[in-house]
Order: C-alpha cells, then structure tokens, then sequence
C-alpha cells in the first residue's frame, strides 16, 4: 500500500533540514483515505498497522515524526493510537517528573507548574532503562507557549565534540553521576517532583531497594526521604542503526532545572569520578541546544513521536489551560 494513500508528508515553518534530514517529519491525511480527506480513527489505526514499516523509515530518517490533522480527541483516542503501532510498554520506573496514569498506556505529561521551564534532555536517560520511543498527545491547546522543543542529539554532540574536545573526551571515559532527594510523596510544586512511593511504585522500603538495585541506583534513606545516586553511567552513546554518536544524557536538565526545597542543580550531576562540571560549558551546552531546537505549536489533536535515542525534547513555559498526554516505548 503506497503511503500517500493514507499519509501524506507536508511542510512545515518551523522545519530544520540538515543534509538529508528534514527535521522532523510531518504526516497528515492523504488525499485518498477518505471522500472528505478526513481520515476515521479506525481507518487510522488499520493505517498504522498496514503502514508501519514505512512510519518508522520516517522515523529514523527524520528521528522525530509529526501527526497533524487526525481525529484524535481524547486521551482514549491516543491510547488506540498508540497501541495500533505495537510497541511494548515501558513502565515508568526511576524518571523524576510527576505524572499520573490516565487510560491505558496513556499518563500526563511532567505536571510541573506552568511558569517553569523543563530544560532539554532524553527522557530517562539517567538510568539504564530507558524508552526507545516517546509518544506525546496535545488534548487541550495551551492559552500561549506550551511548546516541545526537540532538538537532533547527534547535532549537538557533534558541536560540543568540536568546540569542547576535552570536556567531551572527559564526558565518554567518566561518564556522570546523578543525585536527587526525593520525598515520599509527590509534589507537583517541582518538575523533578516524583516521590519514592511512585518512582519505584512501591510502599515498601525493602523493595523500593530492590528496583533501585536493579537499575543500578543506591539509595540513602533520610528522615524526610531518600536520596537517590546514579552512575557512573555513559553520557554520550555510539547509535548502532544510525552509525553515529549522541549526546544522551540529562546534564544540562539536571545541572540548569533539577531545583526544588530538596535538591540543588549543581550538585545534582558530576563528572563519573565525582569532579564538578564546569558551569560554563554547560550554559553553552544549553545555548547549542536551545540554537539547534525546533519548537512548534501545538494543536489540538496533534501526535508527536520521538526516537528517544536521536532526539532530546524540553518544555516552555505556558499559560493554562495545557494538557498534554505521553506514553513510553520499549
């Protein structure tokens, strides 16, 4: 079945090409799909499943994939289209944001207030379980801002590669370290909020202990909490499909944003041999980043897919309303 029958690739403003890369990819109803053009949920899904391996060619073309003009209104609606693609759910088990499970495999996005920015990063990529793919569902459009930045990671390796040899050659022996207090409970007043109880999804400090050692992570219980220690664990990645080195890791997230009443961003991240990171090459990361991004608005039924190794997303500040929904790929 030839994609255009169903999906059609359209262009964008806000697009970044790179070589042969369109950054990202956008598909909206074809001409075909439909008498109106307006594709049915159901035709939609049958699509998906048909269609698959010429979707994730797009995907690993473009590293990131835009869903605009579909008929998906509901936080069911994205679960369905979610699940058409086949992909195994990955448990949130050890990521710092807030969130809360909605339908299905569907659960928000970080539910940190409005005002703060959650600065650029691969979702998880501070422990060694993380998704492949993340799918994100615009539900309600944001009064203004609200955007997910995303930004191409091989791009900004090759930046910081070339203008910071020696702070990177340090980045792949070492590797980093990531430290944070986390509560017991959630507190959404922080964009690294998540309490233990729903981090390791557990009461029990015994096998709170269990999931941590699992994925590598010591834990040091406190009168109010625990604090949480992660690494040496790599910060740049070789992409075996894609033969090419990423920037992975959560260093300018945590360093920049990993800020509540318990935790300091500065001390939330280290070199793997416990050396401080130089402040100036991380607000310059940040600069790279924040330059190479591609920030589009969202609207109302859009689906974003991202390949969570070849792409790093953000959060802007919003005014409400903004609802958001996510799901995790193994």
């Amino acid at each position: 079945m030839p994609q255009q029958s169903f999906f059609k690739s359209i262009e964008i403003p806000q697009h970044r090409i790179y070589k042969d890369i369109v950054f990202p990819g956008v598909l909206s109803p074809g001409n075909n799909n439909s008498s109106d053009g307006i594709a049915s949920l159901s035709s939609l899904e049958f699509a998906i499943k048909e269609q698959k391996p010429w979707i994730e060619s797009v995907l690993y073309q473009s590293g990131a994939i835009l869903f605009r003009g579909f008929p998906l209104n509901s936080a069911s609606d994205f679960n369905n289209f979610v699940e058409a693609f086949g992909f195994e759910e990955l448990p949130y088990v050890g990521g710092a944001a807030p969130r809360t499970n909605v339908v299905g495999r569907v659960f928000t996005a970080n539910e940190s207030p409005p005002d703060q920015k959650i600065p650029f990063h691969h979702e998880m990529a501070q422990v060694p379980e993380y998704p492949s793919k993340l799918f994100f569902f615009c539900e309600v459009v944001p009064a203004t801002g609200g955007e997910t930045p995303i930004v191409l990671s091989h791009i900004v390796y090759e930046r910081m590669k070339e203008k910071y040899p020696e702070f990177v050659d340090k980045l792949e022996e070492h590797g980093l370290i990531y430290t944070r207090v986390l509560g017991e409970d959630d507190d959404p007043s922080s964009p690294i909020g998540r309490g233990w109880i729903s981090t390791f999804l557990t009461k029990d400090k015994s096998v709170a202990e269990e999931r941590a050692a699992k994925l590598g992570m010591k834990l040091e219980w406190t009168e109010d909490g625990v604090k949480t220690i992660m690494g040496p664990i790599p910060a740049i990645k070789f992409e075996d499909k894609r033969r090419r080195k990423v920037w992975f890791n959560s260093m300018v997230a945590a360093y920049t944003g990993w800020k509540d009443a318990r935790n300091d961003p500065v001390k939330a991240v280290t070199f793997g041999d416990g050396t401080p990171l130089p402040s100036h090459i991380i607000y310059d990361c940040l600069r790279i980043l924040e330059e190479e991004s591609v920030a589009i608005p969202w609207q109302k039924g859009d689906v974003l897919l991202i390949d969570n190794l070849a792409v790093l997303h953000a959060r802007k500040p919003f005014d409400p309303p903004r609802r958001i929904l996510a799901s995790l790929c193994k």
